[in-house]
């Protein structure tokens, strides 16, 4: 891989306001489908994000785009009106993510925008945007501070990340010169690994190998990882990290073979003392039993899909933000 500028993958910009709704690429078939999902009212926004058609990053500016959508609606109303709609507007797409704090974070970058303006709607526009240049912004600058922590040519483990935290790592470290080379889990059920995460990676030019969910311990075993590397849904005040299931199991394996485990975060939680507060979300065990759409169990047995986990901070070698490194128990220090 050359040190020249990163290709920026596909689902970097996988969500877009225009005129007739907010336009999302459908995630469930990409990489084989280029499909395009049009939001036309908030409503159709948190469907899209609790259907799946957007995941990781793609909530976070589906939140954004879609309160404007909402301030669009009103428009022409009394002010308060109009802002108490917005207000329900984003009670309803917090809502459809309970375990990732980013849909929140989303929604204050709008709310606080729109709290002394008269015009709503180009106030929500504002916010909006501003949300969009500090998530990208943050990308950055946490992209930096994990790129510190891996050597040129270090094997990188991952589980179920893409889009733009990826690619600020990505940037970070052919910036620096460094070549890494990635091993992406498969990501049951969704695939996401294999889909989303392994299709970034190649977009951006590196060298990307694919596993299934089960094999990252034997090959920490065999010395053929260097660090394991995920994104967050939420880290905690203690140092606990909250992301997809499997996360856990992974950094288990990873302490028990001497791997470090560098979590990335814009920051922690400072409303979440620990892991055991964070509400896990539980999605429809039927999605256990099939694979891109096709059944891949007998109809004689259930499933059961608790979609996040938390893992301890006693398992976590570092925690990764847009403000540097910290260990687990010193993340407090991210807020002195």
């Amino acid at each position: 891989m050359s040190s020249s500028a990163v290709p920026v993958p596909v689902l970097a910009d996988s969500v877009r306001l225009d005129d007739d709704g907010v336009h999302i690429l459908d995630r469930r078939v990409f990489p084989f489908e280029r499909r395009w999902v049009r939001a036309r009212t908030v409503e159709e926004v948190a469907r899209a994000i609790e259907e799946m058609v957007t995941q990781s990053s793609g909530p976070y500016f589906a939140v954004l785009w879609g309160l404007v959508l909402a301030a669009r609606e009103a428009e022409g109303q009394d002010p308060q009106v109009a802002r108490h709609r917005v207000g329900e507007a984003a009670r309803r797409l917090i809502a459809t993510r309970p375990t990732n704090d980013q849909p929140r974070k989303a929604a204050a970058f709008v709310l606080a925008e729109i709290a002394g303006r008269e015009d709503v709607a180009a106030a929500a526009w504002d916010g909006a945007r501003a949300g969009d240049a500090d998530y990208r912004r943050r990308c950055r600058e946490m992209g930096q501070a994990g790129a510190a922590l891996l050597d040129d040519g270090a094997r990188v483990l991952t589980h179920c990340w893409g889009d733009l935290y990826l690619l600020g790592l990505v940037e970070a470290l052919v910036a620096g010169g460094k070549r890494p080379e990635f091993v992406c889990t498969e990501t049951r059920p969704y695939l996401q690994g294999a889909r989303l995460t392994a299709e970034s990676l190649a977009e951006m030019g590196v060298p990307t190998t694919l596993v299934t969910d089960a094999m990252p311990a034997s090959l920490m075993r065999e010395g053929r990882v260097d660090a394991l590397v995920t994104a967050s849904d939420r880290i905690t005040m203690d140092g606990s990290v909250i992301n997809k299931v499997g996360t856990l199991q992974l950094a288990t394996a990873a302490q028990a073979f001497g791997v470090p485990f560098h979590a990335l975060c814009h920051a922690p939680d400072p409303d979440t003392e620990s892991g055991a507060q964070v509400p896990i979300e539980f999605r429809d065990g039927d999605e256990v039993l099939h694979t891109l759409g096709h059944r891949s169990a007998s109809t004689r047995v259930r499933g059961l899909y608790p979609a996040f986990d938390v893992t301890d901070p006693h398992l976590v070698t570092t925690v990764v933000t847009d403000r540097g490194a910290f260990a687990p128990g010193e993340v407090r220090r991210y807020w002195a």
